[in-house]
């Protein structure tokens, strides 16, 4: 696939196309960050396979070609991907364990269905198999285990995956993808046609409006558990500090997802994240 070296390829599809998760990890002890961006470069893998196939059924394979290649890993048959590749090593050094991969890849699944989310709990499950999940791993990766980490991060990637969904509708709608709850969709009488082509209106703000503020409970919910997770974990929450970046932006916007500001990447973000480090926060 690639002649770089598997720890620069997943560092450099990090840096591309999971700007915020990169951000944070370089907050992270410099022995850990090659292990944390192998981590976010198996979830873009897992995660743009929706994008990459036409069928489900292709979908399902390249997703079942994964799970296999994490069970291999035990026994030291590693595929010749470069994910694979650092990813082997980042299982194998921290101990991570496999079941919660299939717990990721699992969550995906839901990628490939055409419908949305059924409800805002729903919702609040697609995210944390994916989101949460992954922070977890990271947090493990880092050291930290156990029920208070574990709770923490359910939390605080909710909260995170939640805050990144509503920013993607315009990505989503130009797919014909919809990530929102159809209850509420429904309740607020919005076309999906319509919503496809940015012409939802107020309606979907007042969505948008629920959405974030569930997010934001999530993310004081897991703040309540701070004194759960270690400093040396810091950097696998600090996704939270960048949702609050965002969620601030769309309150400023009034929640209107199609307004290309609330698409930018905030500028603040290195900055907001050194400081959180620095006190020892998320």
């Amino acid at each position: 696939m690639t002649r770089q070296h598997p720890a620069a390829y997943c560092r450099d599809q990090v840096r591309r196309s999971d700007h915020d998760r990169y951000l944070t990890a370089l907050f992270a002890p410099p022995r850990a960050r090659d292990g944390l961006f192998a981590l976010y470069a198996f979830n873009l893998e897992i995660a743009r396979v929706r994008e990459t196939v036409r069928e489900p059924m292709l979908g399902q394979i390249r997703l079942q070609w994964w799970r296999d290649a994490i069970d291999e890993m035990p026994q030291g048959a590693v595929r010749q991907h470069p994910v694979a590749l650092r990813l082997a090593a980042a299982i194998g050094s921290a101990e991570l364990p496999r079941t919660t991969f299939h717990r990721l890849i699992e969550a995906r699944e839901f990628d490939l269905a055409a419908t949305p989310p059924s409800n805002l709990g729903a919702l609040e499950r697609y995210a944390e198999g994916t989101s949460a999940t992954l922070m977890a791993l990271a947090a493990a990766l880092l050291g930290a285990r156990g029920a208070g980490v574990e709770a923490a991060a359910r939390h605080a990637g909710i909260g995170f995956a939640l805050t990144g969904l509503l920013r993607a509708v315009p990505f989503h709608a130009r797919q014909r993808r919809l990530y929102l709850p159809a209850d509420r969709l429904q309740a607020a009488a919005i076309d999906a046609d319509a919503l496809f082509e940015g012409q939802a209106g107020p309606a979907l703000a007042d969505v948008a409006r629920e959405i974030a503020a569930c997010a934001g409970e999530h993310l004081a919910m897991a703040r309540r558990m701070r004194s759960e997770v270690p400093r040396a974990a810091i950097a696998a929450f600090l996704p939270a500090i960048v949702a609050d970046i965002y969620l601030a932006r769309l309150a400023r916007w009034e929640y209107a997802l199609f307004e290309p500001m609330v698409q930018r990447p905030a500028g603040s973000r290195a900055l907001r994240l050194a400081i959180a480090t620095l006190l020892g926060r998320y």
